[in-house]
C-alpha cells in the first residue's frame, strides 16, 4: 500500500468517526433535554414560600407532584381557628400551587393527609369533600406526632396532566 492510499483510508476513517461523534453529540443533547423536561419545577407567590430545601410542585413524566402544604397564607403567617378553617387553607394552598402548574383540583389522583389528632378526621373530611367530586383521589390519613410550625394538618397530593 503506497503512502496516498494509506492517507486516503485513514481520513475515510476519520471522518466515519467525526460523524459518529456528531450524532452521539446530538444524541447527547437531545437526552440532557428530555431529562430537563422531564423535570420542572414550578412556583405560585399564591401559596406560602417553601419552609425548606424543596419545591411547591414538581412535574416529572405526566404527573405533578404536589409537597406537603400546611395552613399558612401566602405571606407566610399561621392560619388562626379550627382544624377546619387551617383545612380550607391547606386545601387552597394546593388549588394555588396546582393552578401555578397549569392543573386544577380535579386532576389530583392522591392525596396524604397527616393530622396531628385523629379525632379531627370527621372536620377535616368535611372541608376535603368541599374541594373534589367523585371520582375521588385515593388517599392515605395518617396521625403525626408533630407537624411543622405547630399545624394540625398537612396535606400533599398528586395529580395527573392527563385526567
Amino acid at each position: 500500500m503506497d503512502v496516498r492510499s494509506f492517507c486516503g483510508s485513514a481520513i475515510t476513517k476519520l471522518k466515519k468517526i467525526s460523524r459518529e461523534y456528531d450524532r452521539l453529540t446530538l444524541c447527547s443533547q437531545a437526552n440532557q433535554q428530555m431529562e430537563m423536561e422531564m423535570k420542572k419545577a414550578f412556583f405560585t407567590e399564591k401559596a406560602p414560600r417553601p419552609v425548606g430545601a424543596y419545591s411547591q410542585v414538581v412535574q416529572a413524566g405526566g404527573f405533578l407532584f404536589l409537597a406537603g402544604q400546611i395552613p399558612l397564607t401566602s405571606n407566610g403567617t399561621m392560619t388562626e381557628g379550627d382544624v377546619s378553617v387551617q383545612a380550607r387553607q391547606v386545601m387552597e394552598n394546593l388549588k394555588a400551587v396546582l393552578e401555578a402548574a397549569g392543573a386544577g383540583m380535579n386532576q389530583v389522583v392522591k392525596t396524604t393527609l397527616f393530622l396531628a389528632d385523629l379525632g379531627d378526621f370527621e372536620a377535616v373530611n368535611k372541608v376535603y369533600a368541599e374541594y373534589f367530586s367523585e371520582p375521588y383521589p385515593a388517599r392515605s390519613t395518617a396521625q403525626a406526632g408533630k407537624l411543622p410550625k405547630g399545624a394540625r394538618i398537612e396535606i400533599d397530593a398528586i395529580a395527573a396532566l392527563s385526567a
